[in-house]
């Protein structure tokens, strides 16, 4: 008899709306000794299969369900599917524009756990969940077989695995890359990217939509681009006839790449300027000299690790938003995002909103924003939609 697990009376119902986890409360009990990342069949305990999970042990998610279908047998041949019905996806919806996409995200896609993304030649791995490395030798040949000529690299390198009862690894897994950073294209806007040292996999795909639509604000406008990484959100106004652009960033290397890719674009000289600086204390800073600007993006990394951490995110969500709000001009344009999957959009608009009260300063939005399409949600998995952005005008 297979390892399984026995879900307990009346707890299969999230599973039969088909969403991907199954909490260590729902157990009943487990069959067998599966191994950290193993195949395990799930069953109610009348005897009913209800899907073919990978067994966490550690996890307060027990256990991450890779099919819902009955016979289906998790090996290369499953991966290997599951994978190319992702990129046909993003064939269909992203490629067109750019380089450098989401391959796979993770739950989304059928693959709990795995994050693939593609910059030009380059594959980076997160496998973040005890099936996904329990898997990743399979997973590593599949996409070498996918993706001929291409480097894998993997950067599993975040906290998280801890929870899973996995260590951190980062490290080539396939094929051979130089050592310098790739170049990748998205929109017409040249862009450089750091896979080994980069925030995430590198770079955020996820807010390539957002990047682009700041360019129906910024002809002729100052802007201020905080948490502004390697630069992308001032790339961008640059390019689109920006009076002037302040980056800021806490981070000297990440405006050193911001610096090269602003060479890689026609870009006026002198447009863009950085400043190595806390946004928190920055954005006080400019308050107190009277400094103004007509166009702000506030794109911070994420505020909330846990529920535990949502009162707090809330304040520093807030407290950046009514700064930025004192900082605004007349008619200016506010680019506000949250990357917090715990994060509602109803409370993430509910925040901002207390932060413009605040600052005494009546905003309206004009628009909403979201992850770009190779970022898909799936409709049984609400999880995977985690980044909203708000923009507001005064």
């Amino acid at each position: 008899m297979s390892d399984r697990i026995i879900i307990k009376a009346g707890r299969e119902k999230s599973l039969r709306r088909r969403h991907p986890w199954i909490f260590s409360g729902a157990i009943a009990k487990v069959q067998g000794k599966p191994n950290l990342g193993a195949t395990v069949d799930v069953y109610t305990e009348s005897g009913e299969w209800l899907a073919v999970a990978a067994y966490s042990p550690h996890s307060q998610i027990r256990a991450r369900v890779w099919s819902f279908t009955p016979g289906r047998h998790i090996n290369r041949e499953f991966f290997a599917d599951r994978i190319i019905a992702a990129q046909r996806l993003r064939e269909a919806e992203v490629c067109p524009h750019t380089n450098a996409y989401r391959v796979v995200a993770g739950e989304s896609d059928g693959l709990p756990g795995i994050t693939i993304d593609r910059y030009d030649n380059i594959l980076v791995c997160q496998l973040l969940s005890a099936g996904a490395a329990y898997w990743e030798e399979t997973i590593y040949d599949v996409l070498e077989e996918l993706f001929p000529g291409s480097f894998i690299y993997e950067r599993s390198d975040v906290d998280v695995r801890s929870k899973e009862g996995l260590k951190k690894v980062q490290g080539p897994r396939r094929g051979t890359m130089h050592v310098e950073p790739v170049t990748i294209h998205e929109n017409g806007v040249q862009l450089t990217v750091d896979v080994m040292t980069g925030h995430k996999t590198g770079y955020y795909l996820d807010q390539r939509d957002a990047r682009h639509k700041i360019q129906q604000y910024a002809k002729g406008k100052t802007v201020l681009n905080c948490f502004s990484y390697t630069g992308g959100f001032g790339i961008y106004a640059a390019l689109a006839g920006a009076h002037r652009v302040v980056n800021v960033d806490i981070s000297e290397s990440a405006l050193d790449l911001a610096r090269h890719n602003e060479s890689l674009n026609p870009i006026r000289p002198g447009v863009i300027e950085y400043l190595q600086a806390d946004v928190f204390e920055q954005l006080r800073t400019f308050v107190e000299e009277g400094e103004t600007f007509d166009v702000i993006v506030l794109d911070p990394p994420k505020f909330v690790d846990s529920k535990a951490s949502l009162n707090r995110a809330c304040r520093g969500y807030k407290d950046i938003n009514r700064l930025a709000a004192s900082l605004l001009n007349p008619d200016g344009i506010l680019m506000t995002f949250s990357c917090s999957g715990l994060l509602s959009s109803e409370l993430f608009q509910k925040v901002v909103a207390d932060g413009c009260l605040d600052a005494k300063v009546d905003l309206k939005i004009i628009d909403r924003t979201q992850q770009a399409p190779d970022h898909p949600v799936h409709v049984h998995y609400p999880e995977g939609w985690y980044l909203k952005g708000l923009v507001l005008k005064r």
